[in-house]
């Protein structure tokens, strides 16, 4: 059982607001079961525009290149997006090309964190930050972590101003995607019950 009373806590907020957030992310589970191994693994989402702009930046690999050749998991525009387990597949596809930076290209678990952020979070590594997205608990930890190390985020989410928080942590498609509107809904669907 995740621990949503501690989190909120922990953070000095509503656990509405915790729950509202895991609500609008990952639909309210982090984990999906994998149909092969009948295993519970983190709800993923692989995002390939972060891997084109990482091994652009980050490697000596030719992105562009790259983007010809695999266009469904490294392209400069977002997209591409199967869900559920076909998310893994596209991970391990990209996984052959760049191991750390295809890791590092994907949201993990109840609240979608990149997981490029592990070091900014404390993780040894972004092996060490994915072993933690293997359970619910270890999920919600690394979102604590996330909001924590900003202080914008804190702020927003004790005033509930979820404009701002939605902007913060969803990036700059948060109003397309209505994040906002979203989570205030489920706020208010929380906090009522």
């Amino acid at each position: 059982m995740i621990d949503y009373k501690k989190a909120a806590q922990t953070l000095g907020v509503e656990e509405a607001a915790v729950k509202a957030i895991a609500s609008v992310e990952s639909n309210g589970s982090g984990l999906i079961t994998d149909p092969v191994s009948d295993k519970q693994v983190p709800k993923i989402l692989f995002e390939r525009h972060i891997m084109f702009k990482r091994l652009r930046d980050n490697t000596p690999l030719k992105s562009a290149e790259l983007m010809a050749k695999y266009p469904d998991i490294v392209n400069s525009s977002p997209g591409g997006y199967k869900g559920g387990i076909a998310e893994h597949e596209r991970l391990a596809k990209a996984v052959q090309i760049d191991r750390v930076t295809a890791l590092e290209s994907a949201s993990w678990g109840s609240f979608q964190i990149m997981a490029y952020h592990w070091k900014t979070l404390g993780y040894t590594s972004v092996q060490a930050f994915i072993n933690d997205m293997y359970s619910e608990q270890g999920q919600l930890d690394a979102f604590i972590k996330f909001i924590q190390a900003d202080k914008r985020l804190v702020k927003a989410l004790k005033e509930k101003d979820w404009t701002t928080f939605a902007r913060i942590y969803n990036g700059p498609g948060y109003e397309k995607n209505a994040y906002h509107l979203k989570m205030k809904a489920e706020y208010d669907r929380f906090s009522k019950s």
